[in-house]
């Protein structure tokens, strides 16, 4: 955080608004409980997260109030009472999410817990060190080195963005500041391991995630910070191009939206902390939110964090960009991974190749001017309401048209791609594949037409259009707009009705073709399909000419198979 005025007074102001949840029995902050969806059994009710105490701590003590020290110092005594540190556990070196729930009750443990609490602190730690009461400045500091012994043993890859860099940060400067030269040699070979993956790749594995891209370069200009070795401040240098390259490339100026597609994502509209973040790295020089709205981060405070000079270009000007293209190799023979992302004044839209529709995925995303606010268009595959990660997108887009698939897996998870497996056998009284759409809905309509479907907001129309739907051997499913308070849905119904199982491994199809094209005039574009036993292959020509073709299998099939078993093609006019 560059530390001027204005910026110190709005820290201030957001560690003045986190006072109130303290709870002074439990040493701990008190807050309304909420989840991703998976990890913890909790249902609801209020929780004491130990994570975002420890991070309020640190804050206490960066606050340079010595009022606020011991407060910060009874978190911290209590938060490090609460880690695993028995050597034969498995969980060894981890916290739970909730007091409320010790590591035996989760399901499972959450490791990244050793990375985020070790962090913090690692933080305190190293930056107020000398005002600890000395015997809790040694239980800290054990703490932290049971963290990284926890993070060591795990090993996360470099395909695991921001946990790779965080897990680098934590077991290098604990190193380098506790004398400990494993920690010290394992988090530098592992932050090379990480910046040789992301050159080899040429971007991160979690792509365009408008929550982790933050939270790498939030970890990235740690290391920057804290690190006293060349080596690792010449790598974290490039890395940090590499992110911020990737965000001002996909901000669009207008709409002050990040373009999709999104490799991981809570939230579809950027919220006002994101867009505080990327105002304050730019230095002022960007104007997303007024000052009232500004939502500043604990976490910023101490920590340099700054969008090179010649990215901010790229948040003032709204021109037309376009990008498609590769974002991982994999090493295993299967296909690479595609993005493709187009923006102009009016819109953006952005798809991937071939991806799970996890509910953290954001596959085809569209943002759409609509007067004064934004609209966002976004494609869901939901079963009883949630999406079904076991579903698997296939696209291929040029500019604001796109052909896209919708098949299904037989190793694919439920909720989540690998908590709740399903094997393929997925238990419904509701399906359906839905284009939801949130944000500013002012002036919306919808008119459902045969063969297309005709969305229009003032000044930008929509077309879909399916283009072919089979599910073991069915072939008319009803089409639904389902109004809710906060978005509205265009669903293709799959199912409707009392619970019943669809075992993909016995289906022998099941497959759902769509385009879908947006522009600021009348919608002229033409698709053309062909069907065989068992594939499809479909076409869309756009009015001024040139086209994009798609053809997939149709069978349900794993999730390697149904990547592999993807053609695309584009021909510009």
């Amino acid at each position: 955080m560059r530390t001027n005025g204005k910026w110190t007074t709005e820290w201030v102001k957001a560690l003045s608004a986190w006072h109130p949840q303290y709870d002074e029995e439990a040493r701990l902050l008190r807050k309304p409980f909420s989840s991703p969806g998976y990890h913890t059994t909790l249902k609801g009710g209020l929780v004491h997260p130990t994570r975002e105490s420890l991070v309020y701590a640190v804050a206490l003590l960066d606050s340079g109030e010595e009022e606020h020290r011991s407060r910060a110092f009874d978190i911290i005594d209590r938060v490090v009472s609460l880690q695993d540190t028995d050597r034969s556990s498995p969980t060894f070196g981890i916290w739970s999410w909730f007091y409320e729930e010790p590591l035996a009750m989760m399901s499972p443990p959450d490791w990244n817990w050793a990375d985020f609490c070790g962090k913090q602190l690692l933080l305190a730690a190293i930056r107020h060190g000398g005002a600890f009461p000395p015997e809790l400045l040694e239980r800290t500091e054990r703490a932290v080195l049971n963290s990284c012994d926890a993070i060591i043993k795990r090993d996360v890859g470099p395909d695991y963005t921001n946990i790779a860099i965080m897990g680098a940060f934590v077991t290098l400067i604990a190193g380098e500041r506790f004398g400990e030269a494993r920690c010290r040699e394992y988090g530098l070979e592992r932050l090379a391991k990480f910046y040789r993956h992301t050159k080899e790749q040429g971007t991160f594995t979690e792509y365009n995630s408008p929550t982790y891209t933050i939270v790498a370069i939030e970890e990235l200009s740690s290391i920057a910070t804290e690190t006293r070795l060349e080596d690792a401040k010449v790598m974290v240098a490039e890395l940090l191009d590499t992110a911020w390259e990737m965000v001002a490339y996909h901000f669009h100026p207008v709409l002050k939206q990040w373009s999709g597609p999104h490799s991981r994502a809570y939230r579809t509209m950027l919220n006002a902390g994101t867009l505080t973040f990327l105002q304050m790295a730019c230095g002022g020089n960007i104007r997303l939110l007024p000052d009232e709205r500004l939502e500043f981060g604990l976490t910023w405070y101490g920590n340099d964090i700054r969008c090179p000079d010649k990215y901010v270009p790229y948040f003032l000007e709204a021109g037309e960009r376009e990008r498609a293209g590769t974002i991982a190799k994999p090493k295993d023979g299967a296909p690479p991974r595609t993005a493709t992302m187009y923006m102009n004044g009016a819109f953006s839209l952005g798809t991937f190749g071939s991806e799970i529709m996890w509910n953290q995925r954001r596959n085809l995303l569209a943002y759409v001017a609509n007067g004064d606010g934004c609209a966002y268009v976004h494609l869901r595959v939901l079963r009883d309401g949630y999406d079904l990660s076991s579903a698997v997108f296939a696209g291929v887009q040029r500019r604001g048209d796109v052909l896209y698939a919708i098949r299904f897996a037989t190793d694919g998870g439920g909720t989540h791609p690998n908590l709740d497996p399903v094997n393929g056998v997925v238990r419904a009284s509701d399906l359906r594949i839905r284009l939801e759409i949130g944000g500013s809905r002012e002036g919306l309509s919808i008119d459902r037409r045969e063969g297309a479907v005709d969305i229009r907001f003032p000044g930008v129309r929509m077309r879909l259009v399916p283009l072919h739907g089979t599910l073991g051997g069915a072939t008319a499913f009803d089409w639904d707009v389902a109004d809710g308070e906060d978005t509205t849905g265009v669903d293709l119904v799959l199912y409707a009705g009392e619970p019943r199982e669809f075992d993909f491994r016995s289906i022998p199809d099941a497959c759902f073709v769509f385009a879908l094209s947006i522009s600021e005039s009348d919608i002229a574009s033409t698709a053309s399909i062909n069907p065989t036993a068992d594939e499809v292959e479909c076409r869309l020509v756009p009015e001024k000419g040139g086209d994009i073709r798609l053809t997939v299998s149709t069978k349900p099939d794993t999730i390697a198979e149904l990547h592999a078993n993807v053609k695309t093609g584009r021909n510009d006019p």
